[in-house]
């Protein structure tokens, strides 16, 4: 690692920790209470005050968390001057709006973002209902249905209060870090999430597109058309033309071999894919049947993760029918797919 690109110094903070990276760059590990542990929270240092990019969920804990890293480098709320949003993802999101009211600050995310976010979270949202159907269309049983929808209650307290937003838009350039920005249309993960590219120093602020040693999710969300996966997979192809010595992700630590670990992503899965297409070639499954085969039973127990499993199972499936390597027919409204053969 190049000088420009070292840690300068590291702070325990409990299990979490925040690091400290060239330029004044906080790395905060915002902790979560599930699979990934935390999510990166970057407060970047301006000529007034900071901006914060992705404060995370709200919970008691990641709470403490902030108040620890804040008293251990000297600062309030107050000096939190801009809250951006790479997406709207619950554990970027939730704590956007309860740092606004403490700090005045702005928050700044993309309309498209946006929108996606006061669908799940605004009043009389129906985006629960939704996807339940859908998941019910593909053959999920009823009791574990209701287990997502007890699941997906619970972090309607975990992004409240909404904040104000002001919109961005990719395309456009950022001055951060007294820096400017290119901010990069990033799809497939989440619909109007951006990244933010620095040409000069050639780093990487990549949300949940690109991340080290796990593969970020890819769903299918009711009520969006189009195809997730060739979106992701397009947008890897587009961040792969970008010269990237350091990348900082949502999740995971900071890395330097970004090209390479979009070529792993991509890879697998091309894997996910071709495994998919044989196993229909044995026989017919529906969606959650797939979701059961490839994941294993054991989600069924964590109503979280099946969710992810199975939005993520139909965005394969969606991907090769529209390839024409499989198709789908309708029984008693439920979808089975199956290979199709060539002569």
């Amino acid at each position: 690692m190049t000088e420009q690109n070292r840690k300068i110094s590291v702070t325990d903070l409990s299990v979490h920790s925040a690091t400290m990276w060239q330029s004044g760059w906080l790395q905060v590990k915002v902790p979560v209470p599930f699979s990934l542990k935390w999510v990166n929270s970057y407060l970047i240092p301006e000529e007034q005050g900071y901006t914060l990019v992705d404060p995370g969920l709200r919970t008691d804990e990641a709470i403490e968390v902030w108040t620890d890293v804040m008293e251990q480098y000297g600062l309030q709320w107050q000096n939190i001057t801009r809250i951006v949003l790479t997406h709207q993802h619950p554990d970027h999101y939730g704590l956007a709006g309860y740092v606004q009211e403490r700090s005045g600050a702005p928050v700044f995310m993309t309309r498209e973002a946006h929108r996606y976010a006061k669908r799940l979270w605004g009043e009389n949202s129906d985006f629960s209902e939704q996807l339940l159907t859908l998941y019910e269309e593909h053959g999920m049983p009823i009791e574990l249905r209701e287990a997502i929808a007890e699941n997906l209650a619970t972090f309607v307290g975990m992004v409240s209060p909404q904040p104000k937003v002001t919109y961005f838009e990719a395309g456009s350039q950022m001055m951060i870090g007294g820096l400017s920005w290119l901010l990069i249309d990033a799809p497939g993960h989440a619909r109007g999430q951006v990244c933010f590219y620095q040409k000069e120093r050639q780093w990487m602020l990549c949300g949940d597109q690109v991340l080290p040693h796990i593969t970020p999710n890819v769903s299918v969300v009711p009520g969006e058309e189009g195809d997730p996966l060739a979106e992701f997979l397009g947008s890897l192809q587009e961040l792969g033309t970008y010269g990237v010595k350091l990348a900082f992700p949502g999740h995971r630590d900071p890395f330097t071999d970004f090209e390479g670990r979009i070529a792993e992503l991509q890879q697998h899965h091309i894997r996910r894919l071709d495994k998919m297409a044989a196993m229909l070639e044995e026989e017919p499954r529906t969606a959650y049947g797939m979701c059961e085969a490839l994941f294993g039973s054991r989600l069924s127990g964590n109503a979280h993760q099946l969710r992810f499993a199975m939005s993520e199972t139909l965005a394969h499936l969606v991907y090769l029918e529209r390839k024409d390597r499989i198709a789908s027919t309708i029984t008693d409204g439920v979808y089975r797919y199956s290979a199709l053969t060539t002569e």
